[in-house]
């Protein structure tokens, strides 16, 4: 227990990172020290900071909410306002932790400084602000290396968040017999206005060519099912441009554990809107999917994937990460440049799928340009008709997957630099 008031604050952006990391990690310290919430008496308070980024949606805040983990929890756009005057946001005590788990590593670097607490940083590929951290918890040990050698008795190698996720993928519900399909078209506005219209006309169009074949869609946290329903409507321009429509949804209920989607053309998909769905996930032969975290989940959980996205809507140019998206989403300059950005992208890109990023090879197929459903469904039943070539790809997936054990080995991180600064007992 802290001797005084302590205030432990996550930082993070996007619903991949929430998913992948903030949540599983939020729970397991909460089994490791005791906190508010849900303990009152605790002196310890967790608490988390979305911050600006462009991969977000801004449903992050009601996602995080549902868990129950967080005594507070600072939308992104009230970041700044943190910053210039954190008390609007209650008293925050002298004493306290920032982690970075997710974003631009400067925002938790300026959140600790202005705050006057303690700041460490979870580096998947790279810790920027070296300096700035009191630890560096790495994911491999490449990561250390680049460490200035002065500091590097501050980094530990703990291995990969996500390689823990399939501890909690259990079959407690089985889904139908049935070579299964998960479509996953993303979770922020950008990715589902072209995805959603365009996944279902993938789902039609290998229904009828593989009648066994069944599809299920595993829920965003992020978004819901009135978001599909709108996406795939007319109300939608995108949606005009593909054969595909939604007849009907029935949410789930007490007695169906999933939703069911009917197509216009009476393609069945269920929906589930439980997250995380790895129960569902672990089932599925192969996953249909965008681009973003849900590759890292995807290869976390070995399930063979193909990703794609179609370059040739000119509002897919808003779902990139980083500078190019921020101008793409710029009202009087992106119709201007967004062919010249998509070139200029399509060109230079390097790998986008996590799986491939990791292996610096292509493991798992990226289909990035002007594509048609038609195309994927075909790709999709190749590999469904072909069991040796998802083996290959499932075995090439966990040899990548790293150490497991990542989740408890930072929270004895936490514990261990609070006890040296005097702030736990």
């Amino acid at each position: 227990m802290s001797k005084n008031p302590l205030a432990i604050i996550f930082v993070s952006n996007g619903p991949g990172e929430l998913a992948t990391w903030v949540k599983p990690l939020a729970r397991e310290l909460h089994k490791q020290i005791e906190m508010r919430p849900p303990s009152q008496s605790s002196a310890i308070s967790l608490n988390l900071v979305l911050v600006p980024c462009p991969n977000a949606n801004g449903h992050e805040n009601l996602a995080a909410q549902k868990w129950l983990q967080f005594e507070k929890i600072i939308k992104a756009k009230n970041f700044w306002e943190l910053i210039f005057r954190p008390n609007r946001f209650g008293l925050w005590p002298t004493k306290g932790l920032v982690i970075f788990l997710g974003g631009d590593q400067f925002w938790s670097v300026l959140l600790s400084a202005r705050l006057g607490y303690l700041h460490m940083t979870y580096a998947e590929w790279i810790a920027r602000w070296p300096f700035w951290n009191d630890r560096i918890l790495a994911m491999s040990d490449n990561i250390l290396q680049r460490v200035p050698k002065r500091i590097q008795n501050r980094c530990s190698v703990i291995g990969d968040l996500t390689a823990d996720l399939s501890e909690a993928a259990k079959i407690d519900d089985p889904l139908p017999p049935g070579k299964w399909i998960a479509l996953m078209p993303g979770s922020k506005s950008s990715k589902l206005k072209i995805g959603i219209p365009f996944f279902l006309d993938v789902a039609d169009k290998i229904s009828e060519s593989m009648p066994n074949c069944r599809f299920i869609v595993p829920l965003a946290p992020t978004t819901n099912i009135d978001e599909l329903k709108y996406f795939a409507s007319r109300k939608n321009p995108i949606s005009k441009q593909y054969n595909s429509g939604i007849k009907s949804i029935l949410k789930s209920n007490n007695k169906e554990k999933r939703g069911i989607l009917i197509t216009e053309k009476s393609t069945v998909i269920l929906i589930q809107e439980k997250h995380p769905a790895y129960n569902d996930l672990i089932q599925c032969d192969l996953a249909i999917t965008t681009v973003g975290a849900n590759t890292a989940e995807l290869g976390a959980l070995s399930i063979p994937m193909i990703v794609v996205v179609p370059t040739q809507h000119l509002l897919v140019m808003e779902a990139w990460d980083g500078l190019i998206g921020l101008i793409a989403r710029l009202p009087i300059l992106k119709w201007c440049l967004g062919l010249l950005i998509s070139l200029i992208k399509m060109r230079n890109r390097g790998f986008m799928a996590w799986p491939n990023i990791s292996a610096k090879r292509m493991i798992v197929p990226e289909r990035i340009g002007h594509i048609t459903p038609n195309q994927i469904a075909k790709e999709a039943m190749d590999w469904l008709n072909a069991p040796s070539r998802l083996s290959g790809q499932k075995k090439d997936l966990q040899m990548l997957r790293g150490n497991k054990g990542a989740k408890k080995k930072f929270c004895q991180q936490i514990i261990n630099l609070l006890k040296e600064k005097n702030l736990l007992n």
